[in-house]
């Protein structure tokens, strides 16, 4: 059975970043989970345990971490929990792992500016809208001409009164559509 778990804490080692004899690409580091109340009768900030993990990612995934993250940062970790028992000069122990599926800054702390990788750009299709040619994702195609191009267009147009256009279904005549 695999746990799927998502933490926040600050990375505690530096990311150690390696290529595996396969070519796959690993970068592993630890990070400290730690929770913090208020104490009322005091009020003051008062730290509780704190839960240690190893991270790793794989991959594109890596590659990304090792550009990206530092130690002493906060990040936000998701992906699947393994628990290891280890035994060494007599002390046994049990080690929390987690292979992310996604990680990132904790934007609760800070800021981050996101930069897309040459390999990620390097799959969009010709035709697909990209910031480079100046069309947005998120505008839709018009073939009337006189209608809204995007969402925000269309939503402006509803309050303003100015009917948008409807959307059309093309099919074969007769036939119904799918949904």
């Amino acid at each position: 059975m695999t746990d799927i778990i998502t933490i926040t804490g600050n990375i505690a080692t530096a990311p150690e970043h390696r290529v595996l004899p396969s070519g796959i690409a690993v970068t592993r580091f630890r990070v400290a989970s730690g929770t913090r109340k208020l104490d009322r009768e005091t009020n003051a900030w008062v730290d509780g345990p704190t839960n240690w993990y190893s991270v790793s990612a794989y991959r594109t995934l890596a590659e990304n971490a090792r550009e990206s993250l530092q130690k002493g940062e906060r990040v936000i970790v998701t992906g699947r929990l393994r628990l290891r028992a280890w035994e060494n000069d007599g002390r046994k122990g049990l080690e929390a792992e987690i292979d992310a599926d996604g990680l990132g800054h904790d934007l609760l702390f800070g800021t981050s500016t996101f930069r897309r990788t040459a390999a990620r750009s390097s799959t969009v299709q010709e035709d697909q809208p990209s910031p480079e040619d100046g069309r947005d994702a998120w505008t839709t195609p018009d073939s009337a001409g006189d209608a809204p191009t995007d969402w925000a267009g269309a939503v402006a147009a509803t309050i303003s009164g100015t009917p948008a256009r409807e959307p059309v279904l093309e099919g074969a005549p007769g036939e119904s559509t799918p949904f």
